[in-house]
């Protein structure tokens, strides 16, 4: 008897589940919806209809509080609102996956070895660096200083769905590197908020959280590949770095290094479907198929099947495409929703070439960052690692192109919003406006480089060809 006949799908069927993910996988996709939710969420802030309900939502409590015997009460998350709850706990899942996505580049991908790693990690030293400098000459001196960090990231999301809209008129070699120039700047971001954006930092609790991370990669080393004995202590390590005064993501990223790659296919895979054949598999010779395939113990069977196969994979890379879905179309675009609506209350925001002595110029210089810096950055370090040959120019590519693909690094978004929000904390007179001025900047800022990198992308490329010609 087949256990796994062939299935008879209806075309009409087949081809809207092909289109529908065909849609879902595309890079620009994530993008677009970004996009569509920063506009949803600028209308929010600002319609008279929804402004006030948009702020009063996000600002609502959602710490739950218990009195103890003796009359004292508890309250957990202290300081738990529906922002905070976004971005502490949700965006805690996000840089998990960016923890993943980074550990495996690092240990299979493109930054696996040396000179595989070096052209893009150089790249990105400079595409943080520069940003950075600019930004500090122009609010030198003033309550802007603190926000020398927005604009140093780059949106993976953004870049990538450009570069692949722009399809063929870019080499592959350059789609690779920007891609890693990505992730190796995600991991320069969140070293940045880790070190510079934290609260007074609490020594005990972080001790403890570091001793319990310590246990889980013992538990790596020694070979455990149970979920649940990663991602119980790992709920209890964010507790302890909310509490510690590191910012509570870091403890997704820190926890993504300890999550096991390894594969449990040898002897786990043998064991559980030999087991699985004697106990049921075997049965099937003596089922009919005239009531149709499959019947009740054949799809129970099947799904122990399915299963068995999953958790071979490596923990690592199933919690990644695991939740790589609800990252990039869930929880990315409720942090757009909750964040990019920006109540306009005075039209200067707009106005980032505006400087005031005492409180600078946010909006210039995260502008002059991303749009300026992030290209000179990533142009010019690029420049440095080939010439000297520490580095070497991806294959089919020049330095005109090179640079074109840098401009498209000024897309912030994503991680300069999240900055934001993080910086000015030290002004509470001022941190609000400061705040939104910045938010405005990095929109206009990362909607200019992404049509600059394109327009030199399109440029560079008829360049190119009519050279063949």
């Amino acid at each position: 008897m087949r256990l796994f006949p062939m299935f008879a799908w209806k075309r009409g069927i087949r081809n809207f589940k092909l289109g529908h993910n065909h849609i879902i996988n595309q890079p620009w996709t994530q993008g677009l919806l970004l996009l569509i939710c920063v506009i949803v969420a600028m209308l929010l802030a600002n319609l008279p209809m929804t402004k006030h309900i948009y702020h009063e939502f996000l600002e609502t409590s959602l710490a739950l509080s218990a009195i103890t015997p003796d009359g004292h009460e508890i309250i957990f998350p202290h300081g738990m609102s529906v922002e905070k709850f976004i971005n502490d706990i949700l965006m805690v899942i996000f840089f998990f996956t960016i923890g993943l996505e980074i550990k495996r580049e690092v240990v299979y991908g493109e930054l696996s070895s040396f000179k595989k790693a070096m052209l893009p990690i150089i790249a990105a030293l400079g595409g943080v660096i520069v940003p950075a400098l600019i930004y500090l000459f122009i609010n030198k001196g003033t309550m802007a200083t603190s926000g020398w960090g927005i604009p140093t990231a780059t949106d993976i999301a953004f870049a990538v769905g450009i570069l692949s809209i722009l399809s063929d008129r870019v080499p592959i070699s350059l789609k690779v590197f920007l891609t890693a120039l990505a992730i190796a700047d995600d991991l320069m971001a969140i070293l940045v908020v880790a070190f510079f954006y934290g609260g007074s930092i609490n020594l005990s609790l972080l001790a403890i959280a570091l001793g319990i991370i310590i246990v889980l990669a013992i538990f790596n080393y020694l070979g455990e590949k149970r979920t649940w004995f990663y991602l119980i202590p790992g709920f209890v390590v964010w507790a302890l770095f909310y509490y510690s005064g590191i910012h509570a993501t870091m403890s997704g990223v820190v926890l993504a290094f300890v999550i096991p790659m390894g594969a449990r296919y040898s002897k786990y895979y043998y064991y559980r479907t030999r087991k699985l054949y004697r106990e049921r598999i075997a049965e099937y010779d003596h089922i009919h198929e005239d009531g149709g395939f499959p019947n009740g113990l054949q799809r129970e069977c099947l799904r122990r099947l399915s299963d068995t196969s999953k958790n071979c994979v490596g923990l690592s890379y199933r919690l990644e495409h695991s939740l790589s879905p609800w990252v990039n179309y869930l929880i990315m675009p409720i942090f757009a929703l909750a964040n990019a609506g920006v109540t306009i209350t005075d039209i200067s925001y707009f106005n980032i070439t505006q400087y005031d002595p005492q409180i600078g110029s946010v909006g210039l210089g995260i502008f002059l960052g991303l749009v300026l810096g992030k290209p000179l950055g990533i142009g010019l370090a690029s420049f440095i690692a080939i010439k000297t040959k520490i580095g070497a120019m991806p294959a089919k590519a020049n330095f005109k192109m090179l640079f074109a693909v840098a401009c498209l690094g000024g897309i912030g978004f994503t991680m300069s919003i999240f900055v934001d929000t993080l910086s000015f904390s030290e002004h509470p007179e001022v941190m609000d406006k400061l705040r939104n001025m910045g938010k405005i900047a990095v929109l206009l800022a990362s909607l200019s480089a992404g049509i600059i990198g394109s327009i030199l992308i399109t440029i560079f490329s008829k360049i190119k060809k009519e050279a063949y010609v």
